[in-house]
């Protein structure tokens, strides 16, 4: 019995570095494949500058973009991950509690004002 509450950890761990290595694997072959598709481009285009910046531009964004998606996707899984299994650095720490604010005196208004020179 105690050989299948040990092997059950393992295998979520084996199959949590699957999932991160398979999917960098595919973000970085991704990556590859949107650069070699704007090289030759690029080198078809035979020089136009504006279409050149253009590709350029896209294939920058596409990069960016697939990169990024898959970080945030992994930073969300990781914690969503942390949080089901009751990690203490994950959790949030509940407010500590208030002292009741103090009743402050309510201001008197100013009493009118008399000349000091009374007009004769």
């Amino acid at each position: 019995m105690v050989g299948k509450d040990r092997a059950k950890p393992i295998r979520d761990l084996d199959l949590e570095r699957y999932r991160a290595l398979y999917g960098l694997t595919a973000v970085v072959l991704s990556n590859f494949a949107i650069v070699a598709v704007a090289i030759a481009g690029v080198w078809r285009l035979g020089g136009d500058k504006s279409v050149i910046i253009g590709v350029l531009t896209a294939a920058f964004t596409a990069v960016s973009t697939m990169t990024t998606a898959y970080l945030g996707i992994k930073a969300v899984s990781n914690t969503a991950q942390a949080m089901a299994q009751g990690d203490p650095r994950r959790t949030q720490t509940p407010p500590e509690p208030t002292t009741p604010p103090t009743e402050t005196p309510t201001p008197t208004p100013p009493s009118p004002r008399t000349p000091d020179n009374p007009h004769p």
